[in-house]
């Protein structure tokens, strides 16, 4: 029961390594909130965790109208008086294309889930996670924000922003209990990651549930790393 008594609030919880870190962190004793816009993936990720023996509390919310992320605070005030973890996975795509031929209204949605909704959200919960005794912020980056590949566009962009973005809040926090940290899951065997490369055998791919130990690890109210990009897959010993 490594995160016993935890109270960790995941975003993208729904599907793909949101759901496995909502699984896993329910598995070790956290209590878990649960944000995605898709109810019946939601209840049916509670019902699992349930008959696991673990505890979620669901929160159906489109991060896109991110003007509706500030009332995530007052309740989790209410009910739990702090916020222990937060894990900011929630992300889109996008479109594989040219730059110059990127739809500007795509462009700036990619922009708005994947930036700006992870700003909003740290505005939120920052007091609550000060309130823990050891804070813990986790943020989802990919390899292409700091190798950026052509035709990844928007996606890239906006995950770079977020690296910067949580670099930042990270120095912001070096004198709090809060630690903060990137993970770059790598290639995993997501819709996610299928979407970007419909030719490849996913069978070829570690699940989401193989790298989930640097989850774990950084969630912990021991965790000492701090401001630091962690690759996922090297730090489960994942060579394939």
């Amino acid at each position: 029961m490594r995160l016993k008594d935890r109270i960790a609030l995941i975003t993208g919880a729904s599907r793909g390594i949101g759901a496995a870190i909502a699984k896993a962190y329910a598995r070790e004793g956290a209590h878990v909130v649960l944000v995605a816009r898709t109810v019946g993936a939601l209840e049916e990720l509670d019902d699992e965790i349930q008959s696991a023996g673990g505890k979620a509390t669901l929160v159906p919310l489109d991060l896109e109208k991110i003007e509706l992320i500030d009332g995530l605070a007052a309740p989790l005030l209410e009910r739990f008086g702090r916020l222990d973890v937060l894990v900011a996975n929630a992300a889109i795509l996008g479109k594989m294309t040219p730059v110059h031929q990127y739809p500007p209204d795509l462009w700036e949605k990619v922009f708005k889930l994947n930036v700006h909704a992870n700003q909003r959200l740290l505005r939120a919960v920052h007091p609550l996670l000060n309130a823990s005794d050891s804070g813990r912020a986790i943020f989802l980056s990919s390899g292409v924000a700091r190798q950026p590949r052509a035709y990844w566009g928007a996606y890239a962009a906006s995950k770079a922003a977020l690296d910067n973005l949580a670099f930042t809040y990270a120095q912001e926090c070096d004198k709090s209990n809060i630690r903060v940290n990137v993970v770059n899951p790598g290639g995993t065997r997501t819709e996610l990651r299928a979407a970007a490369f419909p030719g490849e055998d996913p069978n070829t791919l570690p699940t989401a549930e193989d790298i989930m130990e640097v989850f774990l690890a950084l969630a912990e109210a021991g965790c000492a790393r701090h401001g630091e990009w962690i690759a996922a897959r090297e730090y489960c010993g994942i060579t394939a």
